[in-house]
């Protein structure tokens, strides 16, 4: 028996299970094809006793003070300030782009130059854009941006998105900013923290509520279907007449009806190290040699302190295809308007079923960071409760 079900147990499915048991009293069921609640946030030690993450790295951040209040009901956290390293011409620089990272690459009086160029043509300003240096009528910041693009950007998206380096559209690379000034740190949120005893028991602790009922192992889509004619979702064979929140692949869930929406994928290969300490930052990024994209040492993600191992893991960029057979995870949504209109008539379509709720980044179609996923969980079970 239950009043509401809903399908996924990462941190759209959870917050909002969380938010109708809590608030609505209802009975909700959740449905998760993994053996493990979390999601892609899912992390456990291994034998080495860290505390990886088994879907890649995630890093929690947020400046919007309702979620960082609401994740701190369920778990203790501890100041964590992520730091990223670009492997540039065989040195390791700050990334994103900041003061300290001319002074490493260029002759020492290059470097003030440029950043002396930098200060007058963005005056007042804390951050910018590689678009922005590039748009640049002073010959030496625009000659900035060009080093900049080329050796941060061009290559790491390329690899990122399986195109050409020729094929790269500048506009994809306006997410990571250049700071002009010395602040190393990747974000600037107002709340850097990470759960003090990782996300798996952050999980558990939410989902802790009488009024919740997990199922893992469940592949939700082996019990739901369809009437399009009538527009009626069936559960078990019979009409639902509940509300369905669904968090997962929105085209998988309507039997890519219209076709897959594309995706990008990572091939992730885990290393135990027989060190204390592997490299000088959580991430190293390899914009251009190596065939990943970046390295995570997991244990400045945990704050763990253990002597003599370390584990680390490295990304390869993959293809996504549903029908190969390799099982990988989607996890870039590749946004262009061919993909969006594919979008847009799933979505539409969802829509003529009452009952039926999209939350998330894979049924959104969407690039969400963690805090803004919990974020859509919560407006929009604020509009259910």
């Amino acid at each position: 028996m239950f009043d509401a079900l809903i399908v996924g147990c990462g941190f759209s499915g959870a917050v909002a299970a969380r938010q109708l048991a809590e608030n609505s009293g209802k009975k909700v069921l959740i449905l998760e094809k993994r053996a493990q609640i979390g999601g892609n946030m899912f992390d456990s030690p291994d034998s080495n006793g860290v505390l990886v993450h088994k879907y890649g790295p995630h890093i929690f951040h947020t400046s919007n003070h309702r979620v960082f209040d609401y994740l701190s009901r369920f778990s203790e956290f501890f100041p964590y300030e992520h730091r990223v390293l670009g492997s540039i011409d065989g040195k390791l620089v700050p990334i994103p782009f900041n003061y300290e990272s001319f002074d490493k690459l260029f002759e020492a009086s290059k470097a003030e130059h440029i950043k002396k160029c930098l200060s007058m043509a963005f005056e007042g300003k804390k951050k910018v854009s590689v678009l922005e240096l590039l748009a640049s009528a002073d010959s030496e910041v625009h000659s900035a941006g060009e080093y900049i693009y080329k050796k941060v950007f061009e290559n790491y998206t390329a690899k990122q998105w399986g195109i050409e380096p020729h094929m790269v559209d500048k506009s994809v690379i306006n997410r990571v900013p250049v700071l002009l000034s010395y602040d190393d740190r990747y974000f600037d949120d107002t709340y850097q923290f990470m759960p003090k005893e990782g996300f798996t028991l952050l999980f558990q602790r939410l989902l802790e509520h009488p009024n919740i009922e997990v199922v893992t192992g469940c592949d939700a889509l082996t019990r739901l279907s369809f009437n399009f004619e009538n527009s009626i979702v069936n559960f078990d064979g019979k009409p639902l007449n509940k509300p369905l929140i669904y968090t997962g692949l929105v085209d998988e869930l309507l039997g890519y009806r219209f076709g897959p929406l594309p995706y990008r994928s990572i091939d992730l290969v885990f290393e135990q190290i027989a060190k204390t300490q592997f490299q000088p930052a959580a991430v190293v990024n390899y914009p251009n040699e190596e065939t990943f994209t970046r390295i995570t040492e997991f244990k400045y993600l945990s704050g763990q302190q253990i002597d003599g191992s370390t584990s680390i893991l490295k990304e390869y960029p993959a293809e996504y295809d549903v029908s190969d057979g390799k099982g990988r995870t989607p996890y870039y949504t590749i946004i262009n308007d061919k993909n969006l209109s594919l979008y847009s008539r799933y979505k539409e379509l969802t829509q003529s079923f009452k009952g039926l709720y999209l939350c998330g980044r894979l049924a959104e179609y969407k690039y969400y960071n963690m805090d803004a996923a919990v974020l859509a969980a919560l407006e929009l079970t604020d509009k259910l409760s």
